[in-house]
C-alpha cells in the first residue's frame, strides 16, 4: 500500500478515536450535570420521592458521581424520615447474602488489638447463619452455624487453633457465645445494623434529634461513604450509644461502616462491611456436615 494512503488511514483512525473520546467526555459531563441539577431539587420533594430518588441514583451511579460538597448538601436537605425509609426498602435485597466484615468490640472494658475478619453467609425466613473467622484476623479458624428452624436457642461451633478440634452446641446467649461479642449471632450482619438505626431513629425523633450532628464524605478501607454522625444528649443507657458514625454506601442502600462511642467518648464498636454479594444458598451451606467446613 502506498505511504500516503497509509498515512491518511492512520490519521482517520486517530481522528475517530479523538472524536469518540470527546463524545464520551461530553456524555460524562452531561450525566454529572443532570445528577447535580437533580440533587439540588431533592430537598423540595416529599419523603417518598426523596427515597425513590436515592434508590434510582444509587443504582445508576449518579449518587457516586457527585462531589463531596454536593453529597454533603444533598444529605443535609433530606427529610429526617427519608433515610430510614430508603434503607428499610433496600433491606429486601439482602434476605440472602454473603459478605466479609472486619469487627472490633470492647469486651469487659478491653479494646482488641486486632479486628475479627469474618466471612458470613446469611439467609432469612428462616434465619440461618454461617460464619468463619479468616486467617488474617483475630480468633482465626473459628466457625459457627445457626439455624433458627432447627435449634433456635443454640448455635454449633468450634474455636480456632489446637483447641478447635471439638465442635459443640452452646446457648446463643450463653457465656461462651458472648465471650467475643456483646451481640447475639442473630444480630450478625447488615440487617441488624440497619434495623438498629431505624429503631434508634424513632427515638432520635422523640428526643428532638431530626438531623445528623455532622455529615462528611470519607474513604474507609478503600470505601467512599457519606459519614453521618448522630449524637444524643442523654447517651447510654437510654440510647445504644452516645455517638454513632454510620457510613452509607453510595451505590447500595446499606451502611458499610459503623463506629459507636460511649458516654466518655471511647469507641466500643467498629464494623466495616467489605465485600457484599447477594446470592442464594442451599441447605448444605448451613449444615455442619458440609465438607468445606471444619466441624
Amino acid at each position: 500500500m502506498p505511504r500516503a494512503p497509509c498515512r491518511r488511514a492512520s490519521d482517520l483512525r486517530l481522528a475517530c478515536a479523538g472524536l469518540l473520546c470527546l463524545v464520551l467526555a461530553l456524555a460524562s459531563l452531561v450525566a454529572r450535570a443532570d445528577a447535580t441539577e437533580d440533587a439540588a431539587r431533592v430537598g423540595e420533594m416529599s419523603v417518598e420521592q426523596q427515597a425513590q430518588w436515592l434508590s434510582r441514583s444509587a443504582e445508576s451511579g449518579a449518587l457516586a458521581r457527585l462531589g463531596d460538597a454536593q453529597l454533603i448538601a444533598l444529605f443535609r436537605s433530606l427529610d429526617a424520615r427519608t433515610l430510614p425509609r430508603y434503607l428499610q426498602e433496600g433491606l429486601q435485597e439482602y434476605q440472602s447474602c454473603e459478605f466479609t466484615m472486619r469487627r472490633r468490640e470492647r469486651i469487659k472494658g478491653k479494646w482488641p488489638k486486632r479486628a475479627d475478619h469474618m466471612l458470613v453467609r446469611v439467609t432469612r425466613e428462616p434465619l440461618r447463619v454461617y460464619a468463619k473467622w479468616l486467617p488474617d484476623g483475630a480468633h482465626a479458624g473459628q466457625e459457627i452455624i445457626y439455624d433458627d428452624s432447627k435449634r433456635p436457642d443454640e448455635l454449633y461451633g468450634h474455636l480456632g487453633g489446637f483447641l478447635g478440634v471439638v465442635p459443640m452446641w452452646t446457648s446463643v446467649d450463653g457465656a461462651l457465645a458472648r465471650a467475643q461479642s456483646n451481640h447475639s449471632i442473630r444480630e450478625l450482619g447488615i440487617e441488624a445494623v440497619t434495623q438498629r438505626f431505624i429503631d434508634e431513629g424513632r427515638r432520635f425523633a422523640e428526643a428532638g434529634i431530626t438531623k445528623p450532628a455532622n455529615i462528611e464524605v470519607k474513604t474507609v478501607d478503600g470505601l467512599r461513604v457519606v459519614a453521618l454522625t448522630y449524637e444524643t444528649p442523654e447517651g447510654q443507657p437510654e440510647f445504644y450509644a452516645k455517638k454513632e458514625v454510620l457510613g452509607l454506601d453510595l451505590e447500595r442502600p446499606v451502611f458499610r461502616t459503623l463506629e459507636s462511642y460511649d458516654n466518655d467518648g471511647n469507641i466500643f464498636e467498629s464494623v466495616v462491611f467489605e465485600r457484599i454479594e447477594i446470592k442464594p444458598f442451599d441447605d448444605l451451606t448451613f449444615d455442619p456436615k458440609n465438607p468445606d467446613y471444619r466441624f
